[in-house]
């Protein structure tokens, strides 16, 4: 994949934020021969904590052993944010790939991809080497994530797991089970709840692990006594690494191979969505589609199919284990397209350099 050369916005401050205001042209002229109609609206108020889901939310705290009063106190601190709402109906995984990957795959990310690489060395050697992790995904992860600790969020995590757990009905059960980990990871880990902020879904650091991640795959890799993923550059660096590991990554392993389709018409095989592999990948090869780059592949081992939309054409590609395992970090088959073709720009220009 070239890198582009057009220099993007952070996310953080795109227009295209579904949080943000200001970005309308306000220089635009005004038109003085009509009367100007200001509409005035009056902001929703904030919904009502549902009663059942508080008192199932209480019970479930206690039997973790916190006191009632304790679940009480953590509750009373968080508040409804309809800016989380708004962020999480609009994910940038919606866009199809040709506008998704020119946010991620730039010019300015590798350089300070490669800057961070070469700053964190001995580190990231490191973690590869415990945790069996190729180098460049490490980086490659925590570039596509907060461009290297530069925009980690600006949501209070107890804010934005408490809007969605329990008044985001999609994904409500997952986010008061985080919102209940985010309370015990502020014990374990000593942080400060009222300072700790992170995504519209409540990940946060480097890495931007959930709570349940932080709490089971987060290590102290600098040694300092705790596992810090928000300051910790060191941490951050193995707890990826440990978090790849954990999930079934295969050193060295094909991550995916793009496919040629010789058909007027879509492949056999169902595109991924997010389940479990079902697919060998004899179940996706055939005559019509065939890797681009011929190559021994062991027909037996599970798969995906990988579908790309491009301006006015689609691109295929064959999902192995690998590729399987980035979609554990973001179930999106684009977010783990751009960590993965990220991680190979990485890898090249960072050989190049030796």
């Amino acid at each position: 994949m070239p890198i582009l050369r057009a220099y993007l916005a952070p996310l953080a401050v795109l227009c295209l934020s579904s949080y943000l205001i200001g970005c309308s042209t306000a220089n635009d002229p005004v038109n003085t021969t009509q009367p100007i109609s200001v509409a005035v609206t009056t902001p929703a108020p904030t919904p009502v904590l549902p009663e059942a889901l508080k008192a199932e939310f209480i019970k479930t705290q206690m039997a973790q052993g916190f006191t009632k009063a304790e679940v009480e106190t953590f509750l009373a601190k968080a508040k409804y944010n309809q800016a989380v709402i708004d962020a999480i109906s609009r994910p940038w995984e919606a866009k199809p790939w040709h506008k998704y990957y020119p946010i991620f795959l730039t010019e300015k990310r590798l350089d300070a991809g490669l800057a961070f690489w070469k700053k964190h060395e001995k580190a990231i050697a490191k973690a590869a080497s415990n945790y069996q992790v190729e180098p460049q995904i490490i980086v490659a992860i925590i570039g596509i994530e907060t461009f290297y600790g530069q925009y980690t969020g600006n949501y209070p995590v107890i804010d934005a797991l408490y809007t969605l757990g329990f008044y985001y009905e999609p994904r409500a059960t997952f986010f008061r089970k985080e919102f209940g980990e985010l309370m015990k990871l502020v014990k374990e880990e000593h942080l400060d709840i009222d300072s700790l902020k992170g995504s519209y879904a409540g990940a946060m650091g480097f890495g931007q692990f959930i709570p349940s991640s932080y709490r089971h795959y987060a290590v102290d890799f600098d040694g300092s006594g705790n596992r810090d993923l928000l300051k910790s550059p060191d941490d951050a660096i193995g707890s990826v690494a440990n978090y790849f590991h954990e999930h079934g990554w295969q050193l060295n392993a094909p991550v995916a191979l793009p496919l040629v389709n010789r058909s007027a018409n879509a492949p056999k095989a169902k595109v991924w969505a997010g389940e479990k592999l079902h697919y060998k990948v004899s179940d996706i090869l055939s005559p019509t589609l065939s890797l681009t780059n011929a190559r021994d592949v062991d027909a037996s081992q599970k798969a995906m199919l990988i579908e790309l939309e491009q301006v006015g054409s689609k691109d295929y590609w064959l999902g192995l284990n690998n590729f399987y395992v980035i979609t554990r970090y973001n179930r999106s088959p684009l977010y783990s397209m751009a960590v993965y073709q990220f991680s190979q720009q990485l890898k090249q220009q960072h050989d190049a350099k030796k």
